[in-house]
């Protein structure tokens, strides 16, 4: 028997998303809230698998836009369990933050871009508590973020950690002065819009610069025409149905690669 469990059930825009990734047909897809802290801090992520895999899973941690743990981290959690990873959607704001507003999210991640040592941490916290899961393989783990999450991605990638691949759909780049790119570890992959005000040409080429200088990097830049920012989002003004499908296929790509 084939089923999933989504749990909360997902808006209906991101559900039809969903839909269009199959589920095996021996996978039974479990998701469930996780409770964990950083410091103190009561956090709760989102965690989903396949309940029937009888081995360790190589596993992805996902990172929310400034909206938090919402329908759009959850949607892609379960994406990748259909893909047959184990995914988990850490939580970076604190199990009480869910912004309802846009002045509210950018007030509430404005906290960690002025903050990025925090920022890198908390990152740090949910790749802990997925690495150690009795269900993933520790040797291979990616990161993803969107928007604010994938920001939060890229400056995870600079604190070396132990990540095979690590990816930022509409993130933004922050270039580093001084430059510590060279304690990235993992193959990054960025995945941008060609009419994102949130990161014009100038911080692409200033980030790319900043990348050759750590010539040991593996990294790749794709630009999407057209494509605004957070055009991975269903159900907004600025999702991108053509960006959104090849982004994906890119991730999935990327993913097959690493964790070769």
């Amino acid at each position: 028997m084939t089923f999933d469990t989504p749990s909360p059930s997902l808006a209906p825009a991101y559900q039809a998303l969903l839909e269009q990734v199959p589920i095996g047909e021996h996978s039974v897809i479990e998701a469930e809230t996780v409770a964990y802290e950083h410091e103190g801090l009561a956090l709760e992520g989102y965690l989903a698998r396949d309940a029937q895999a009888d081995e360790r899973k190589p596993a992805v941690l996902v990172l929310h836009d400034w909206f938090g743990v919402a329908d759009n981290v959850r949607m892609r959690a379960q994406m990748l369990a259909r893909r047959g990873y184990v995914a988990f959607a850490a939580d970076l704001f604190g199990a009480d933050v869910r912004p309802a507003t846009g002045d509210d999210a950018s007030a509430e991640a404005g906290k960690y871009y002025r903050d990025l040592p925090l920022l890198r941490s908390r990152v740090a916290a949910g790749f802990s508590w997925l690495r150690q899961h009795p269900a993933v393989d520790p040797a291979r783990l990616a990161v993803i973020g969107y928007c604010f999450g994938g920001t939060a991605a890229l400056e995870f990638a600079r604190t070396g950690a132990p990540a095979r691949g690590v990816v930022s759909f509409h993130g933004g780049l922050i270039a580093h002065d001084p430059s510590d790119a060279g304690q990235i570890a993992a193959s990054l992959l960025v995945l941008t819009g060609g009419s994102d005000p949130v990161v014009p040409d100038e911080a692409v080429v200033a980030f790319e610069e900043e990348l050759r200088g750590a010539p040991h990097v593996d990294w790749q830049v794709t630009i999407y025409s057209g494509a605004p920012h957070a055009f991975t989002i269903p159900g907004r003004d600025n999702y991108r149905p053509v960006a959104d499908a090849r982004s994906w296929r890119e991730l999935v790509c990327f993913l097959d690669e690493v964790f070769r």
